[in-house]
């Protein structure tokens, strides 16, 4: 499975930006998709994660209320929906499709990922 990620930009803080995955090759495999992301010199995070029919999703504790993710399986994108970002947001976004049926939140559920997209949010 490939992921493409793509979405990423500068916003001000209150602003939206929506990021968008698109896989490719044996997405069969893709089970579970989520986002991950990682700040300069922090560890890479959960963001959130959806299994494969929607019915499931998980949000960090930091992104819940703000955040949104969904996924198209026809055309097999996933989407994050960000809103009122602030600049703790800022970060390189990864997408990650896992073939577990439980949307987790652990980075070892997650057999494929993506290149990152920088989100940078100024105050």
């Amino acid at each position: 499975v490939q992921l493409q990620a793509s979405g990423g930009g500068l916003v001000q803080a209150g602003g939206s930006l929506r990021l968008s995955c698109a896989a490719s090759g044996r997405t069969s495999s893709s089970a579970i998709m989520g986002w991950f992301r990682q700040a300069p010199g922090k560890e890479r995070e959960f963001v959130a994660a959806i299994n494969r029919s929607g019915t499931d999703t998980h949000y960090a504790d930091s992104v819940k209320g703000r955040f949104t993710i969904s996924r198209d399986n026809a055309k097999n994108t996933v989407n994050l929906q960000m809103n009122s970002l602030v600049p703790e947001d800022t970060a390189v976004y990864y997408c990650a499709a896992g073939r577990t049926a439980v949307a987790g939140s652990s980075p070892r559920e997650y057999n494929y990922w993506g290149r990152g997209t920088q989100v940078t949010v100024s105050s």
